[in-house]
C-alpha cells in the first residue's frame, strides 16, 4: 500500500507559485520504490530534475531522471547497475474534474491547489529500463558467474552430439537418396 506521508515532498503547491519557471529537485532511491510496493530495484541512486513553467491557464512541467537502478541480469542472475537517463514532459490543464487518460496531459479540478509527481516519476523511471536487463560484461564476454560456466557446459555438450550422429540414421538418409534417382 502506498504510504502518502512519505510520498509529500512530491507534492506542489502550485497555486502559490508565480508565473514562471520553478525548479524542484529530487533523490531518488531504494526507499521511494519501497513506498510503491515495488521491489525490482535492489537499490537506486536517481537524481530528478523538475522544471515546471506557470502559465496562467495551465503548467508545462518537463521532467529529467539520470543515475542508476541496481537489478539482476535475466541471462546471469548477477546484479548490476543499469544506467537511467530519461525525459517526461507533462502538460497539466485545468478543468470540471481530474482526468490522466491521455499520457501527455493531465487535468486538474479547477479548485484543485496542488498535486503530487511522485507517480510520473515512478512510471518515467520503471519505463526507462529496458524489458530484457542484460549485464554488461555478458554482452562484451567477460562475465564469470557459476550459471554462466554451467550454461557453456551445457553448450558443448549439445554441439559434440550434433556432431556424433547415429550411424543407423545413415542408413535411412541412403534410403531417401536411393529413391529420389
Amino acid at each position: 500500500m502506498l504510504k502518502m506521508n512519505d510520498l509529500k515532498q512530491f507534492n506542489i503547491p502550485f497555486i502559490g507559485l508565480k508565473e514562471g519557471s520553478h525548479l524542484f529537485e529530487y533523490k531518488i532511491d531504494k526507499k521511494f520504490f519501497d513506498d510503491f510496493n515495488f521491489d525490482d530495484f535492489l537499490d537506486s541512486a536517481i537524481k530528478v530534475e523538475l522544471k515546471l513553467v506557470k502559465n496562467s491557464t495551465f503548467l508545462e512541467l518537463t521532467f529529467k531522471a539520470n543515475g542508476y537502478v541496481n537489478v539482476l541480469c535475466d541471462t546471469s542472475g548477477e546484479p548490476y547497475n543499469q544506467k537511467i537517463d530519461a525525459t517526461l514532459p507533462l502538460l497539466v490543464k485545468f478543468g470540471q474534474v481530474y482526468n490522466d487518460n491521455d499520457l501527455d496531459v493531465l487535468i486538474l479540478p479547477s479548485e484543485a491547489y496542488q498535486f503530487s509527481v511522485a507517480q510520473f516519476i515512478y512510471e518515467m523511471i520503471v519505463l526507462a529500463v529496458p524489458s530484457k536487463r542484460i549485464h554488461p560484461k555478458v554482452l562484451d564476454g567477460t562475465m564469470e558467474s557459476e550459471t554462466l560456466k554451467k550454461l557453456r557446459e551445457l553448450e558443448i555438450k549439445k554441439e559434440k552430439t550434433v556432431e556424433e550422429a547415429d550411424p543407423r540414421w545413415d542408413k535411412l538418409k541412403d534410403l531417401l537418396t536411393e529413391k529420389k534417382t
